[in-house]
This record gives C-alpha cells, sequence and structure tokens, in this order.
C-alpha cells in the first residue's frame, strides 16, 4: 500500500497529488492533512508525481518469507466462493484437486467468508478440506470483493500457505487480482492443469494465445504460489470425507471500506452452459442460415443447450458465452452433438471428460472423429433435416 510522510507534505504538493490521481483517492481534509482512501487502486501514478519523497510503497507482511519461502508453512488454501446462500461447485472441484496434489503429506483448508455459512461450513469440511477458516458476517452477505479480499489477505498472512486457489468465476476473476495485489506475488489465471514437482512447486499450465499454446508456469520466488482454475476442469471427491475436518471462526479483519450494499438484483442471463447435461455444439461447417436454424430446433427437440466454437463467435453468429474449448467453456454433458466441428485441441480439451460425442462431419479425417464415440462422414447440410424428421416422426408414433 501506500503511505505518506506527513513531514514532507506541503500545501501545493498536496494539491498537485490529489489533482493528479485518476480514481480520487488522495483527498486534503479540514486540517490540511493529506490522505489516501479506500478508492486507491495501487497504480502507483501517485509515486511519479512525488516530487519531494513524501510517499513511499509499504510492502505486505504477508511477503516477509517471499524470498525463500522458509517462513510459508506449506498446504493448499482454497477460497471459497459462497455467495447470496449458494456454494459455488467450483470450490468443491478445487478442494477434491488440492487433496488430490498433497496426497496426505500437507494440510488442505477452505477459507469460507459469508454470512449464515454454517451449512456450506459443514459440506466443505467433508469436501476434503482438513480446515474451514470462517468469516461469518452480514457485511459478506453479498460478493464485494474488497471486503472479501480483506477476509482472504487476513487468514493468508495468518497462516501463511504455500498455494492458493481461487475459482475462475465472474466473482473469483474479480476477486484474484486484488489479493494478489495485496499479497505482491504473481497470479496465473484460467489454469486448466496443476501438478506440483519434485521441490513442491505449483506447476500452473494455462491456455495461451487464443489457446494455440498451452504455457507452463512456475512461481519460483513469491509466496503463496496463486492460481484461478476454471469451473468443470476438475472433479469433486467422489466420497465424502469420512472424518469431517474442523470448523474455525476467524477473528474479522476491518470490514469498513466505505461502500455499503443496499440491494440486489438478479438478472435474466442464459443457463451456464458449463452446467448442461446435452449440448448441441456449432462449428466452421455449419455456416448458413438454415443450419443454425435446423441446430437450434435440435436442441429444442433435444432440452439441449447450444454451443459453438471460437469461428462462429468471431462471424458474431454467437455470443462468446456459448463458446466451448481452451479459450471459452469447460464442458461436461452428458451427450455432446458435433456438427460441423473439425475437433482441434482446442475444442477437445474444453469437452473432454463428455460421457458421449457424436460428431458430423464431411471431411472423413477431421480430428474429432478420434474422440467421438459416434461419427457420421457426411454433409451437415442433408443430415439434420433427417435427423430432426427422424425424431419428430418416432415422437408422433409414440403418442
Amino acid at each position: 500500500m501506500i503511505k505518506i510522510d506527513q513531514k514532507r507534505i506541503n500545501k501545493s504538493l498536496a494539491r498537485m497529488l490529489v489533482k493528479g490521481c485518476p480514481f480520487d483517492a488522495m483527498t486534503i481534509d479540514p486540517s490540511g492533512t493529506l490522505t489516501i482512501n479506500e478508492k486507491c487502486r495501487m497504480c502507483r501514478i501517485c509515486l511519479k508525481l512525488d516530487t519531494n519523497g513524501a510517499l513511499y510503497e509499504q510492502r505486505a507482511t504477508a511477503m516477509s518469507g517471499k524470498e525463500s519461502g522458509a517462513e510459508w508453512n506449506g498446504g493448499i488454501f482454497v477460497i471459497a466462493e459462497f455467495i447470496g446462500g449458494r456454494l459455488h461447485p467450483v470450490t468443491l472441484e478445487l478442494l477434491g484437486k488440492a487433496r488430490e496434489l498433497v496426497n496426505g503429506r500437507e494440510r488442505v483448508c477452505a477459507v469460507l467468508p459469508g454470512f449464515m455459512t454454517s451449512e456450506a461450513a459443514k459440506s466443505l469440511a467433508y469436501s476434503g478440506a482438513d480446515s474451514v477458516l470462517v468469516y461469518d458476517d452480514a457485511r459478506l452477505a453479498n460478493f464485494d470483493p474488497m471486503r472479501f479480499a480483506a477476509c482472504a489477505e487476513d487468514c493468508i498472512v495468518r497462516e501463511k500457505p504455500a498455494v492458493v486457489m481461487i475459482g475462475a468465476t465472474m466473482a473469483g476473476r474479480s476477486l484474484a487480482p486484488r489479493l494478489a495485489a495485496r499479497l505482491h506475488t504473481g497470479l496465473t489465471a484460467d489454469c486448466t492443469a496443476l501438478s506440483l514437482n519434485e521441490r513442491g512447486e505449483l506447476l500452473q499450465t494455462r491456455p495461451a494465445f487464443g489457446g494455440n499454446v498451452m504455457a507452463e508456469i512456475l512461481t519460483k520466488h513469491a509466496r503463496p504460489q496463486m492460481c484461478t482454475v476454471r469451473y468443470r476442469v476438475f472433479a469433486p471427491l467422489k466420497v465424502p470425507s469420512k472424518r469431517p475436518g474442523e470448523i474455525v471462526f476467524m477473528p474479522l479483519p476491518d470490514l469498513n471500506i466505505g461502500t455499503e450494499i443496499v440491494a440486489v438484483s438478479d438478472i435474466l442471463s442464459d443457463k451456464d452452459l458449463s452446467d448442461a447435461q446435452a449440448i448441441v455444439a456449432l462449428g466452421r461447417g455449419c455456416v448458413g442460415t438454415k443450419n443454425i436454424e435446423y441446430a437450434k430446433e435440435l436442441a429444442t427437440l433435444l432440452n439441449a443447450q447450444l454451443g459453438c466454437t471460437r469461428p462462429m463467435v468471431e462471424n458474431g453468429v454467437f455470443d462468446v458465452k456459448k463458446q466451448i474449448g481452451l479459450s471459452g467453456r469447460t464442458v461436461k454433458p452428458k451427450y455432446l452433438i458435433a456438427l460441423g466441428i473439425s475437433g482441434s485441441v482446442q475444442f477437445a480439451s474444453g469437452i473432454n471428460g463428455t460421457e458421449f460425442i457424436i460428431a458430423v462431419n464431411s471431411d472423413p479425417t477431421a480430428p474429432i472423429f478420434q474422440i467421438a464415440h459416434v461419427g457420421l462422414c457426411c454433409d451437415v447440410n442433408e443430415v439434420l433435416p433427417r435427423i430432426i424428421a427422424r425424431i419428430k416422426a418416432e415422437r408422433g408414433t409414440q403418442r
């Protein structure tokens, strides 16, 4: 955080710093004292404007062992996402992966900020956490990244875990960078694979350059090692823990950050494609309005959701929320129908874990046929109307 040496501040310098802050984070109180409020985003512009050495950056105490890692206690902490009375399933997936990584050698803890958390804490205690560290307060009933980050930072500074994992959800992507900035450590976002090397360092794998490259990242010096992980990449524990972890209620940090959530309204949105049990996915080979309408009709008949590959998003046919693959959603439906999809590694990685794949493609060498359970080598334009007609006819016969 930015600190002020009041002895080096004069009126003209104070006015210049207030004027130069793009976030209105600096104010001069009635007594003439320059202060920094909660709007500060650590952009460090003020440090460049300071001509008298009045400002300095104070490193977080959590980084006292960043060079050697000697002061860090090891283990993996998962920041649970509990918002609006709902525990996001990605938290259980991260606990399952953490349990697999430590293999009984080190502890796994869940950090649970929220309000009325008793049932969620019990669920985490049986889902792989040795300890559930709870921050329970009415001010945490709704997601506020600053308050949630304050709780997570407090816990990490106290316990000093070697690894911190957060779900790559909308809330997680807002929380993780703020937390990493507070701790002055690195952050690897949207990981698709994690492992520990022989030195206990976290090997973090994530797509780069639009999924064309898989980058492997190590945080060699800073601690903790932080990452966000996509939903549906890992699996929760298949069998609940026989001995539940302990539930510990932590003392609250300062949550008076100057903002108050007065109301929360739900917005109408499409169902999350990651949760779909059945998907009809369209690729580059499914061009044309007629094909898209046929695919929509098929999805309606099968009570499935529509998905697509990246070219369909880039051409403006579908919203990015419908994109499947390394640079889109990771899905694990019971079955998926791939229409006109070549089956590149980027797409194939996004459907890994799908129980049954049906592929339709006119190219017999398309990679999609290597992972499909049933493959139809034919023109999508010809087969789609026939499939729809067959489904309608059979349902009409059954009636």
